[in-house]
């Protein structure tokens, strides 16, 4: 393992990333495709039915919002910090570091939760054409191929998702061409975006998998110190990316009410809930597509943890940067440039926690996977709400238009943090569990925070030179027009 450790944290990284390929590995972690065939017929089972549709758009609105924000404080910070960079600037490096080990927690969950997913839903798919192996034989592969591609450098692993992302949402294409070939404007029932069908009793549920489904979405900024103009190309990219996966959910979920009925779909999906669209595919495009689908679906999850992974272990490294996380992790591969250590922690972190699960007889799916993707996803949702408050408070003296630095952040937040309160409300429903262990699992999202805040007050006091050092809040800024103001942000000012 050979590796350089970055003097006072300038890695130099290959910038091999564009626009597209950030685009590529950001809506692979959404999983399209693994959100339309069980996120979905969950929403349109338990949610609003027939307004599911609606939810989307929805989250894509808020979403937008936010994005508008993070857009503006992304020209202007760039490194592998991504939220914990951009939270250090608007407010305060004790809520950063809070925020840091946040989003490691989360992310690291989310990357278990679907390796769990994958593990399940490959057994399955693999068993019905006749090759049955035990699911921690998948897994076991699964992390192998995981921890090798993560160990190199990302354009490695996005050349990867874009072929993954591509064939995913082609197939779905193609489902959404067949409906509408069939029926015509009748795939598009007004009665989607009615009012009494968009807020119909489950409307919580509906808006709360409305934006599980975007998980993922917001880590361009993590691929700033790799990409070849990360001013223009990170937030360019997560624009595209929320543009692209609302409309791709809302349309498709949208012809699948077309296809099965308005009246029927809520029925229809609490039968069948994961093979409604399979059975869509079966009706519409043939056996040969369902089959293909069932491949493709597998690849969606493996597209998703893979960048999951490679989210989870730039967050490391930026926190072991800065003293927050072990300094060995502080280290980039002298051939790959890539944060070979974070991601072999990753990995390494993540083939525990299989074991355990293993060892103790617990099922990957119903256990492992949606207990710890419902901890990631409302650790990440409340990520995103402290990033839109940290952009009002990196803006707040500086003369910017108002709408993208203001007015859009405090809406994306306000939708957020809506958002955060369904999830916590509705955990047991997210998890599919009454279990008291896992339906606690959110507090250890406050403990991660409060451990971040108290070592950084620590460090104020004790360690002043690494204190100031905390999610570079302490060095210049250049911004693309003459304004620069104050590095650190005036609602930081109380916090430091």
């Amino acid at each position: 393992m050979t590796g350089t450790s970055p003097s006072g944290g300038s890695a130099r990284f290959q910038r091999t990333l564009t626009t597209p390929k950030i685009v590529f590995i950001i809506i692979a972690a959404a999983a399209p495709l693994a959100a339309m065939v069980f996120t979905v017929p969950l929403a349109f089972a338990i949610g609003t039915g027939p307004g599911v549709p609606a939810m989307f758009l929805f989250a894509g609105l808020t979403l937008l919002c936010f994005s508008a924000g993070y857009a503006a404080i992304s020209r202007r910070i760039s490194d592998m910090g991504g939220f914990y960079a951009h939270i250090a600037h608007g407010l305060g490096r004790r809520v950063a570091a809070g925020a840091g080990l946040l989003a490691v927690l989360a992310y690291n969950a989310a990357t278990v939760g679907v390796l769990g997913a994958f593990a399940y839903f490959t057994q399955n798919v693999a068993a019905d054409h006749g090759l049955n192996l035990p699911w921690q034989v998948w897994a076991g592969l699964g992390l192998l191929l995981v921890a090798l591609l993560g160990y190199r450098e990302a354009n490695l692993s996005a050349r990867l998702l874009s072929v993954c992302m591509v064939c995913e949402i082609a197939i779905l294409v193609a489902l959404d061409i067949a409906v509408l070939a069939r029926h015509g404007a009748a795939a598009l029932p007004s009665a989607s975006f009615a009012p009494h069908q968009v807020l119909a009793p489950g409307l919580g549920v509906a808006v709360m998998f409305g934006f599980a489904s975007f998980l993922g979405f917001e880590s361009a900024a993590l691929y700033g110190e790799e990409a070849k103009a990360p001013h223009r190309s990170v937030p360019r990219a997560t624009v595209i990316a929320v543009l692209v996966v609302a409309s791709f959910y809302a349309l498709t979920s949208w012809v699948a009410v077309g296809a099965v009925g308005p009246e029927r779909i809520q029925a229809e999906a609490a039968n069948h809930l994961g093979d409604l669209f399979f059975l869509l595919s079966d009706g519409y495009l043939g056996h040969a597509a369902t089959v293909t689908m069932q491949v493709l679906l597998c690849t969606s999850l493996f597209a998703s943890w893979l960048a999951l992974h490679n989210a989870a272990n730039r967050y490391m490294y930026a926190l072991s940067r800065d003293g927050l996380l072990p300094a060995r992790l502080n280290a980039t591969h002298a051939g790959h440039s890539s944060v070979h250590r974070a991601s072999v922690t990753q990995s390494v972190f993540s083939t525990v926690t299989v074991a355990l699960f293993a060892v103790a007889g617990l099922d990957p799916y119903v256990n492992m996977s949606t207990s710890m993707l419902g901890l990631g996803t409302l650790g990440i949702i409340l990520l995103q709400a402290l990033a839109s408050v940290a952009v009002i408070g990196y803006f707040r003296n500086r003369r910017e238009e108002r709408w993208q630095t203001v007015i859009a952040p405090a809406l994306g937040a306000l939708g957020l943090i809506t958002a955060a309160v369904l999830v916590v409300s509705n955990f047991d429903v997210l998890t599919g569990t009454t279990n008291p262990v896992v339906t606690a699992l959110p507090w250890l999202l406050l403990v991660a925070v409060g451990l971040g805040v108290a070592f950084a007050s620590w460090l104020h006091s004790a360690r002043p030179d690494r204190y100031a050092r905390l999610g570079g809040a302490s060095m210049p800024v250049p911004p693309p027009t003459a304004q620069l103001g104050d590095p650190a942000g005036s609602l930081s000012q109380a916090a430091q």
